[in-house]
């Protein structure tokens, strides 16, 4: 399997939003050029990570790893952490809050390994003090 880059990263993560967006708008949503983005989506299709453009029901989108995770920011690094994490494209959301924690990030990965990858780049963010992550077993409403 090809390692994916960043950017990579980045254009599935949008693709998953909305897999109807045009390449150009794509690109500008991603500060890229429309060139670079069709170069690597051919290439994502080609090696068979992209197999199909589709609908996503609710149903088919409680697959993967949902979790919750809390943070501790140290205050001075704040602005640097909650960039740093809006750029992660598996933080699906991300809240100040009141109260021990910091922030609140909401996060969804393809499965165990990649979940495991985005928890260690967030707490490898310098200004990341501590961290505690949930995983969401079912939902219950």
């Amino acid at each position: 399997m090809t390692d994916l880059s960043d950017t990579d990263r980045r254009i599935l993560a949008a693709l998953t939003e909305d897999a109807r967006v045009p390449v150009k708008v794509l690109a500008e949503r991603l500060g890229l050029s429309r060139t670079t983005v069709a170069a690597r989506l051919d290439r994502l299709i080609a090696d068979g990570l992209i197999r199909k453009f589709t609908i996503l029901t609710r149903t088919a989108e409680e697959g993967g790893v949902r979790a919750v995770m809390m943070v501790e920011l140290q205050g001075s690094l704040s602005r640097q952490v909650i960039r740093a994490m809006r750029a992660i494209p598996e933080v699906t959301s991300l809240h100040s809050t009141n109260g021990a924690w910091d922030l609140v990030a909401g996060i969804r990965a393809a499965d165990l390994r990649d979940f495991d990858r985005v928890l260690r780049a967030i707490r490898d963010i310098p200004g990341v003090l501590n961290s505690e992550t949930s995983i969401l077993l079912d939902s219950v409403l």
